[in-house]
C-alpha cells in the first residue's frame, strides 16, 4: 500500500454535523471499538447520581458539539473523588464554558470512568476528496503537535498496512517499551485502527473520526478510547 503524505490531504467543503463526544462514543461502541464508560447528565443532581453509580474517581467533561478542545475552555475536571466534588465541578465547568464560549451549545456534562496508565495515541479517519477515506495514527502529546509524527494509509487497511503504520512513526519505541515501562498492547491498538478503517468503509456518511486520546495499556491489558469526535453528513 502506497504511503500518503499527510500534507496532501484536502479539507472537504460543506456543512458537516459534529457529533458530541457522548454520541460519538455510543456510535463507536456499537461498532465494537472499546470506549470508556460515559453518562450524560443535564443537572447537578443527575451528575452526582451517575457518579455514585459509576464509582469514584470519575472524570467530568462539558458536553458540547461546538467545543472540540475542552481543556482550553476549562471544560474538564479529572479524578473527582466525591459527590461534593462532582457537584462543584458541574457548576464550574458550565460557568467556564459559558464565559469562554458564549456561542457554544451546552448539552450537559459527561460523567466518565477515570482511566490512567498506558501510552496515549491518536487514531483518526478523514474522507479526502482525492484519496477517499484515509486512516491516521500517531502518538499523542508532543509527538503529534510538535513533531508531526503520524502515519497515513488509504482505507481499507490490511494487517500489513497497520503493522507498517505502527512501526514507521518515530514513537514506535515507546510502544515497544521504554526504560522501566513494559511493551504496550500492540494487538489491541491494531484492532482499533482496523475498526476505524472498517467504519469508514461501512458508512460513507461518516467524514471524520478523531479518537484522541486512545490509552494503550500494557501488553494483554487492552486499549480504550478516552475521548472521541465523529463528523458526519
Amino acid at each position: 500500500m502506497k504511503v500518503i503524505d499527510s500534507s496532501a490531504l484536502k479539507i472537504r467543503a460543506g456543512a458537516p454535523v459534529v457529533l458530541s463526544a457522548h454520541t460519538s462514543k455510543h456510535l463507536l461502541a456499537k461498532h465494537g471499538i472499546p470506549v470508556t464508560q460515559s453518562f450524560l447528565a443535564t443537572t447537578v443532581s443527575e451528575s452526582v447520581r451517575m457518579a455514585d453509580d459509576l464509582g469514584y474517581p470519575v472524570v467530568l467533561k462539558i458536553e458540547s458539539p461546538d467545543v472540540s478542545h475542552k481543556t482550553d475552555v476549562g471544560g474538564v475536571r479529572l479524578a473527582l473523588s466525591s459527590a461534593d466534588e462532582v457537584a462543584r465541578a458541574f457548576v464550574e465547568v458550565v460557568r467556564s464554558v459559558e464565559t469562554s464560549r458564549p456561542d457554544a451549545r451546552i448539552e450537559g456534562v459527561c460523567i466518565e470512568e477515570c482511566v490512567t496508565g498506558g501510552v496515549e495515541v491518536i487514531v483518526g479517519m478523514e474522507r479526502d476528496p482525492v484519496f477517499g477515506p484515509v486512516v491516521i495514527f500517531g502518538l499523542g502529546g508532543v509527538f503529534v503537535e510538535v513533531l508531526d509524527d503520524v502515519s497515513v494509509r488509504a482505507a481499507p487497511v490490511s494487517d500489513a498496512d497497520v503493522g507498517e503504520m505502527l512501526k514507521e512513526i518515530k514513537g514506535w519505541k515507546v510502544l515497544q517499551g521504554y526504560r522501566s515501562s513494559g511493551p504496550a498492547d500492540i494487538a489491541a491498538l491494531a484492532g482499533i485502527i482496523r475498526s476505524v478503517s472498517a467504519l469508514a468503509e461501512l458508512d460513507e456518511r461518516i467524514q471524520e473520526v478523531d479518537l484522541n486520546p486512545v490509552l494503550v495499556r500494557r501488553a494483554g491489558s487492552g486499549a480504550v478510547v478516552v475521548d472521541a469526535r465523529v463528523v458526519s453528513w
